[in-house]
């Protein structure tokens, strides 16, 4: 694969509103039917609170099949948050899914190093984020540091799981081409980081300092802000599938 050039990590932005604004109601369907799930998975006894966590690959394989549907102009339903669970590399992506899992948590656990488990405690909901916390430990850094070691595991499960779900690759197979193609085309991550961080945390940051200067209403911050995020993040789903096209080609076995 030839080095893309920064330009492109734009251009999958680009790509994600387009792919959201052929079909958005059908877009926004299918990410609240899949955050419902979220919900609910955790009052299942004993594996509850993992299942969320565990089955993130599973369910990342809808949005790509989603995408796959809009470009061939076909409708988007509910039903494709099945998608994952009828792949025939299932098991295998939620063996990822627990690798997943391991990686945040060792990612998480090395911050105590820094801060003492402050942040792990706040990560696990047994401590709160507060302006007392913030001032009187290092969870700044600690958040970084745990950022900084989650990079490598990140950037091998990005395009892990439609690798097993498209191409039939085993996990090991998956998790190392996803880390290479992610390094040689680290400066189009680069500038899609930057993108999505300007557009997913600092334009509703601005536009929320704003309203709240203008009319003064936590109650239409809210109004406009949830939606807002919500389209977001249904976007960068979208972004996704272009930046899988772009590296590995359009995938034949997609339903």
């Amino acid at each position: 694969m030839e080095k893309l050039p920064a330009a492109t990590g734009w251009q999958w932005i680009r790509q994600g509103f387009a792919l959201f604004r052929k079909q958005p109601a059908e877009m926004s369907t299918l990410f609240l039917s899949y955050m419902f799930l979220m919900m609910i998975l955790p009052i299942i006894p004993v594996v509850g609170q993992i299942l969320p966590l565990l089955l993130i690959p599973v369910f990342s394989m809808a949005f790509m099949q989603a995408c796959v549907k809009i470009g061939k102009g076909e409708r988007v339903y509910p039903n494709l948050l099945l998608t994952g669970f009828r792949s025939a590399g299932f098991s295998r992506l939620l063996w990822l899914g627990l690798l997943y899992v391991c990686a945040a948590t060792l990612a998480i656990g090395a911050s105590a190093l820094v801060d003492g488990g402050v942040f792990w405690k706040v990560m696990a909901g047994s401590a709160r984020v507060d302006a007392e916390t913030m001032r009187h430990s290092n969870i700044r850094l600690a958040m970084l540091v745990s950022g900084l070691l989650y990079v490598p595991a990140a950037m091998a499960f990005w395009y892990a799981a439609p690798l097993i779900a498209w191409q039939n690759m085993g996990i090991v197979k998956a998790l190392f081409y996803s880390f290479h193609a992610v390094r040689r085309a680290g400066r189009a991550f680069l500038l899609y980081g930057l993108g999505w961080g300007l557009l997913g945390v600092l334009f509703p940051l601005l536009l929320s300092t704003m309203l709240g200067w203008i009319t003064g209403s936590p109650t239409l911050m809210i109004v406009v802000l949830l939606p807002l995020s919500m389209v977001l993040t249904v976007v960068m789903y979208c972004s996704f599938y272009p930046s899988y096209t772009t590296v590995f080609g359009e995938p034949s076995d997609a339903a």
